[in-house]
């Protein structure tokens, strides 16, 4: 008989993928099926691993994927077939997003089950506009309640008359297309018509949108700025207490869609700089990297190791993938016996003292001709033995000038990279239909790539078109070799210099970003 599977309701949060539980994360790259909500940012569908089968279940306004007694019946049966499943839902799976249902279901089916908690969406728009639910001087209570019930009823179980004269903070989930309606009724039932009123979409998302007003003006308000679902409606007077600009808003790419083209692996430090900065960070993996190593080459390279007078690394990858396999050949970094190092810049130098050991050399400009420069400034490649640390693409410029030079040279390539596959990638998708205000370049692979899969990258007609961002004049002439336009080039070939050339395009006056003058009303 086959063990039954598990399955895990588990809170997506309010939408940024770092306020994900470290629980949920662990879950969502660890299952064998993933059945995920409309409200599900695309980042998280990226966690999943190689076979994970990905199922949209999605309910808004007016649409339904699937019928609520069709997806508990699918998690009865994929976890009865042994799998472990999660179930993603928007917020947190016990706060108006049926898991009460879905557990319930599953317990008479005798499926084991696991709920983990997520920040529902009132938390996430209260933190991220800076304003509390909860005030010692103006609200000690705070009121969860649906705006939307079920369309078979007939008639609202909702008594608004009954929340009105609470003096409590009222969040109000589902509410946008019946706001005039509870509006009124909470009028009518004597809460003040200049309350303040804070609605909220996509909250603690880069395209977060907010408008105020108060509860006599908002349904006006919201029509005006052309607010739609979904949103969070915040009633109370702790709305008055919000600063002029919400201290997410106010960020200087707020609002701003970023494309990083980095590999996952060296995605996330680039992506960390961009999201604290405000923008809104796609993901979109052109290349991958993997060890790719030629085992005679390897041997022949590590019996003669103690005889280099330099080990030059011309990337990151390089760098770590050569000190894996180092490390499971020796137990000793001294066995790498009297050599110097030399990296082709800040980025590469610091992956190498990440084992505790110094670079010698890294030059004052990021470029492989650059890096034979200063070695060969040093004065030392005369008969010098170099091994070269590198990749499947790019660096015989460098190894060519060094040879020049009388260096003897041998090639160790570590790594290797290839273009991945984004016809069904979740990013990707989502970039054919939006597009995005700025894309990054870090390599030429990826410019390659970018090319190569122009098929899949297609926008849609509305999209916004991105302006292009190169790190340095390598990846910038590839781009020209490809006739791509170039917006700008980073001035020095890092993370920081490429950061600073975006901030600098992408602020000027035709990039403004929007004054919201409607926060001014009370």
């Amino acid at each position: 008989m086959q063990n039954k599977g598990m399955v895990y309701l588990v809170g997506a949060g309010p939408g940024a993928s770092d306020l994900v539980t470290v629980r949920g994360k662990s879950l969502i790259e660890f299952c064998d099926v993933l059945v995920y909500d409309y409200l599900v940012y695309d980042e998280l569908l990226t966690w999943t691993r190689p076979g994970c089968e990905m199922i949209y279940v999605g309910k808004r306004s007016g649409f339904h994927a699937k019928p609520q007694k069709e997806i508990e019946a699918l998690l009865i049966r994929h976890a009865g077939e042994g799998k472990t499943v999660v179930r993603l839902k928007g917020g947190d799976p016990f706060i108006f997003g049926r898991g009460g249902e879905e557990a319930e279901a599953l317990q008479k089916a005798g499926i084991p089950f696991e709920v983990v908690p997520g920040v529902t969406a009132s938390l996430g728009t209260a933190a991220f506009m800076g304003f509390p639910l909860t005030h010692r001087e103006d609200s000690s209570s705070v009121v969860m309640v649906t705006g939307h019930e079920d369309p078979a009823k007939p008639e609202t179980v909702v008594d608004w008359n009954k929340y009105a004269g609470l003096g409590a903070t009222l969040c109000i989930y589902m509410g946008m297309t019946n706001l005039e309606r509870i509006s009124r009724e909470l009028i009518g039932a004597g809460m003040a018509g200049d309350t303040p009123v804070a609605v909220v979409r996509w909250a603690t998302l880069p395209r977060q949108e907010s408008c105020f007003g108060t509860l006599a003006t908002i349904p006006h308000r919201v029509a005006e700025r052309g607010i739609k679902p979904p949103a969070m409606i915040v009633i109370g007077p702790v709305v008055k207490d919000f600063p002029a600009s919400s201290w997410y808003e106010s960020k200087p790419l707020f609002g701003k869609r970023v494309v990083v083209t980095r590999t996952r692996r060296q995605a996330g430090e680039l992506a960390r700089r961009l999201t604290g900065l405000g923008a809104d960070v796609m993901e979109l993996p052109l290349i991958r990297v993997r060890r790719a190593v030629d085992e005679a080459v390897k041997r022949e390279v590590f019996s003669g190791l103690g005889s280099y007078d330099w080990i030059v690394f011309t990337s990151q990858n390089g760098v770590r993938y050569f000190f894996d396999l180092f490390l499971e050949e020796y137990r000793d970094l001294r066995s790498l016996g009297f050599v110097r190092f030399a990296a082709v810049g800040p980025s590469t130098a610091r992956e190498v003292e990440k084992f505790h050991l110094a670079v010698d050399l890294v030059p004052e400009k990021h470029t492989g001709s650059d890096l034979a420069e200063a070695l060969i400034a040093t004065g030392s490649l005369d008969n010098a033995k170099i091994l070269a640390v590198k990749g499947n693409l790019g660096g015989e410029t460098l190894i060519k000038r060094l040879e020049d030079q009388w260096a003897m040279v041998d090639r160790f390539e570590v790594y290797k990279t290839e273009p991945t596959d984004l016809s069904l990638h979740p990013v990707a998708r989502r970039f054919r239909e939006m597009g995005a205000h700025a894309i990054t370049f870090t390599s030429s692979s990826t410019v390659k790539s970018f090319v190569q899969q122009a098929e899949f990258l297609q926008l849609k007609p509305g999209a916004v078109t991105p302006r292009a961002f190169s790190i340095g004049p390598v990846t910038s002439q590839t781009m020209s070799d490809l006739k791509m336009p170039l917006t700008r080039q980073a001035r020095q070939s890092t993370l920081d210099s490429l950061v600073q050339a975006l901030l600098e395009e992408m602020i000027r006056p035709e990039f403004g970003i929007d004054s919201r003058k409607d926060r001014k009303e009370r």
